[in-house]
C-alpha cells in the first residue's frame, strides 16, 4: 500500500478533529473531536513508521511505541476532561462552552473600586431578615 492512502486518511481525520474543536459548542463533542486528532496523528506515526521500516535494515518500530504512549495520554486527557466536564455540568448546570464563558465574564461584578449603595445594603437586608 501506498503512502499517500494513510496520510490523506489522517489529514482528513485531522481536519475533521479541528473542525469539531473550532465550530462544536458542547464540551464533550469538543473532546471528541480532540482524540479525532490525537487518532489521526496516531495513524500517521503507524504508517510513517512502517514506511520507514521497509527502507532501513533497523527495525526498531519506534513509530508504533510513541503511538502506544500516545494512546496512553490521550486515554488519561478524556478522563480528567470528562470529570471536569461533569463537574462543571453538576454546578452550572449545562456543559454548553459559551454560556459557561459567559457567566465567567460576568461573574466579575465584585469590583473593589465600586462604591454602590447596593453592594452594601445587601448584607444589612440579609441581618434584617435572619433577626
Amino acid at each position: 500500500m501506498h503512502l499517500a492512502y494513510p496520510a490523506v486518511l489522517s489529514a482528513l481525520l485531522f481536519c475533521t478533529g479541528l473542525y469539531g474543536v473550532l465550530a462544536r459548542r458542547n464540551a464533550i463533542l469538543v473532546l471528541m473531536s480532540v482524540e479525532l486528532m490525537l487518532n489521526a496523528v496516531n495513524l500517521n506515526l503507524v504508517a510513517f513508521d512502517v514506511w520507514l521500516s521497509k527502507t532501513a535494515q533497523d527495525t526498531l518500530h519506534s513509530g508504533q511505541a510513541l503511538t502506544l504512549f500516545t494512546i496512553a495520554i490521550a486515554a488519561a486527557e478524556i478522563g480528567i476532561g470528562l470529570a471536569i466536564v461533569l463537574a462543571v455540568h453538576r454546578n452550572r448546570g449545562t456543559a454548553d462552552i459559551d454560556k459557561l464563558r459567559d457567566t465567567a465574564e460576568h461573574g466579575d461584578d465584585d469590583d473593589p473600586d465600586d462604591d454602590s449603595d447596593t453592594a452594601r445594603s445587601e448584607p444589612a437586608e440579609k441581618a434584617e431578615a435572619t433577626a
